[in-house]
């Protein structure tokens, strides 16, 4: 069955390698082709929109997705079992199947053709653990933070470029080069050149 698949990671750093093949093979152990993949990086948040998510969301209200493989229901989830919910009800009016790798409970070739009250329940509970996890998980950093800052350190990622290099960028900034120029004499990425320039 031609089937698609919808992939997510919470940051930039990440990449969807991991998840891709492990629904590749999964999709050909059950002979299923995987025809289309949604692929985002963005957090389970409410105030990130989910353009893939929506744009996949489309697809099945539309009728065009009939079988959708995830790594692990969360990667479909925002903050709990309502944005869940939402999701799979799409599936069930649409009479598409779900697969889920991690949640072996979760493999359906069709959501809409029975009511199955047990799935009902893994789906709240997990949802709720989802969620709970998630604000565990903000505390945890939240708290992290505070420590660090607490005493005298700076939060969040290092910079790349020393203080002498950046002192080099400058002066070649001074002297009439392009930031592309200063990036590839200094062998740094053009990005981290600008926001040293900048700060």
């Amino acid at each position: 069955m031609a089937a698609v698949a919808y992939i997510r990671v919470s940051s930039k750093q990440q990449n969807y390698e991991m998840q891709r093949d492990a629904i590749r093979k999964e999709a050909e152990r059950r002979g299923d082709t995987i025809v289309e993949w949604y692929a985002e990086k963005a957090s389970a948040t409410k105030t990130i929109r989910r353009v893939e998510l929506d744009r996949l969301r489309d697809d099945v209200r539309a009728g065009r997705v009939k079988m959708l493989y995830i790594f692990c229901l969360d990667r479909l989830a925002r903050t709990g079992f309502t944005d869940l919910n939402a999701v799979l009800d799409d599936l069930r009016r649409a009479h598409a199947g779900l697969v889920s790798l991690l949640e072996g409970w979760v493999s359906r070739d069709d959501l809409g053709a029975e009511d199955d009250p047990m799935v009902e329940l893994l789906l709240m509970i997990f949802s709720w653990f989802a969620k709970f996890e998630g604000r565990r998980r903000g505390e945890r950093i939240a708290a992290a933070r505070e420590r660090v800052e607490a005493r005298g350190g700076k939060w969040g990622r290092p910079h790349r470029m020393d203080a002498v290099t950046v002192r080099h960028a400058r002066a070649m900034r001074a002297a009439g080069r392009s930031i592309r120029w200063i990036a590839a004499a200094l062998k740094h990425p053009k990005s981290t050149v600008q926001r040293a320039l900048s700060s």
